[in-house]
């Protein structure tokens, strides 16, 4: 009934009377208690026959993990369809995948949901759909095939039966034509976009990554398929994205990427009031979010030319690296199959180090499914690699640097501060410290 903005993206409000369901913040009046239905989830309140509300539109709603602490499984099950791959592949291969059978796989949506895997895949790629007609440039007919649906009318007819309206009639004024596309994506709390501006500055790639007073742009491959972004806040709460992609479904997991690489459904405000009760000096300027880079694996390139060097020395190397393997231009940054094929004699640095590198991409390029913590039995990959990648590369909320110098000197002057006492949110005091630096 407050309509406090830090519940948004949490639950759900379903109103009997209307059959609309609204955010927490929804401006419309309130409806008597005896109308009003929860969900914790938006795909919960179109099964149960539900529409989303026009006016504070729950597509754009800022994600939430309503279901931690519930099994893993179901969680991966989750990411894993919110990605689209079970418009790519059958439930029978996404169960195997998860190292479950397909009937089990049901079973877990049903308990936690209440609704099957392919509906909840059918309603997810729905509210996509449905952000994309108000908030991006894309003509209906993309939004069709960015959202997962083979057809324009496969998806005006799935559109009509769940929302219960054309897509014609959510997007009840034309899109003024513009010649870069564009989304726009919402986020809740503060959000210190200088900050992260100048964190991007010093370590940004040449002909990969520009940073401006405002924005922050980056050339990237998405599936085999080359594109870019640059994003840029338009308002308060709100980050535009124009980008170009060549394959218009790989828009959903661009979207995905972006909100994690630069921390958007991060709950900043709960993590700086638990953080100050551990050092109340600590946090000089809020809204710092992680900063990622596109993937663990750069992440784990840029840690391995940083180890025991400056920045500006680490970049210098990172850059050289980037253009000598590609000396007609850089387009893209380099995949492991590149680098463990290259003579790395070029680099100037510790021959250790460059063997290191070396046998990080030849992993990689044979186990391109593992994760940081499986890097550790290379040999030259020790924690502090391992949880820099898990920081930067996964945007993992819990990877507290203790071995960092800067992080060193500054818990002298925070003693509160303990790799337990910060945890679940290490990484948010990570980048806290280096602040102070």
């Amino acid at each position: 009934m407050a309509r406090d903005a830090r519940f948004d993206g949490r639950f759900y409000i379903a109103v009997k009377t209307t059959g609309i369901f609204c955010r927490p913040i929804c401006p419309a009046n309130l409806p008597r208690e005896e109308n009003v239905e929860y969900f914790l989830d938006k795909a919960q309140a179109l099964q149960a026959g539900y529409r989303p509300c026009l006016r504070c539109r729950p597509d754009s709603a800022p994600s939430s993990w309503a279901w931690k602490g519930v099994e893993t499984t179901f969680l991966r099950a989750l990411q894993l369809i919110e990605r689209g791959e079970l418009q790519t592949t059958s439930l029978a291969a996404l169960s195997d995948r998860l190292g479950i059978s397909d009937r089990y796989l049901r079973q877990l949506f049903q308990g936690h949901l209440g609704m099957s895997p392919k509906q909840y895949a059918l309603y997810h790629q729905l509210m996509f759909a449905k952000q994309l007609i108000h908030s991006s440039s894309l003509p209906i007919s993309e939004i069709a095939f960015a959202s997962g649906f083979q057809s324009i009318r496969r998806f005006n007819d799935a559109f009509k039966k769940v929302i219960r309206l054309t897509p014609s009639q959510v997007r009840k004024d034309e899109q003024a034509y513009t010649e870069v596309s564009y989304i726009d994506l919402a986020f809740k709390g503060a959000l210190d976009w200088p900050h992260m501006l100048d964190f991007y500055r010093l370590r940004a790639i040449n002909g990969i990554e520009s940073i401006d007073n405002t924005s922050y742009q980056r050339s990237f491959t998405l599936a085999n398929n080359p594109g870019w972004f640059r994003i840029y806040p338009v308002k308060t709460g709100v980050m535009r994205v124009e980008f170009n992609l060549e394959d218009t479904r790989q828009l959903k997991p661009l979207v995905n990427q972006l909100r994690r690489m630069f921390d958007l459904d991060t709950d900043i405000l709960h993590i700086e009031q638990q953080l100050s009760q551990v050092a109340p000096q600590l946090i000089q300027r809020t809204g710092i979010r992680i900063p990622g880079v596109w993937n663990t694996w750069e992440a784990g390139v840029r840690a391995i030319l940083g180890q025991q060097v400056s920045i500006k020395a680490a970049m210098g190397q990172l850059n050289l690296l980037v253009h000598t393997l590609q000396p007609n231009g850089v387009s893209h940054f380099p995949t492991p199959e590149e680098v463990s094929q290259a003579d790395l004699s070029f680099l100037r640095m510790p021959q250790s180090r460059k063997e290191t590198l070396a046998r990080f991409a030849r992993f990689v390029t044979e186990n391109p499914e593992s994760t940081p913590e499986q890097w550790l039995q290379i040999k030259g990959i020790g924690p502090w690699t391992v949880n820099y990648a898990r920081l930067r590369g996964a945007s993992e909320p819990n990877c507290f640097l203790a071995g960092d110098l800067v992080v060193k000197k500054a818990i002298t002057k925070f003693p509160a501060i303990t790799t337990d006492s910060v945890s679940p949110w290490g990484s948010y005091a990570t980048f806290h410290c280096w602040s102070h630096a």
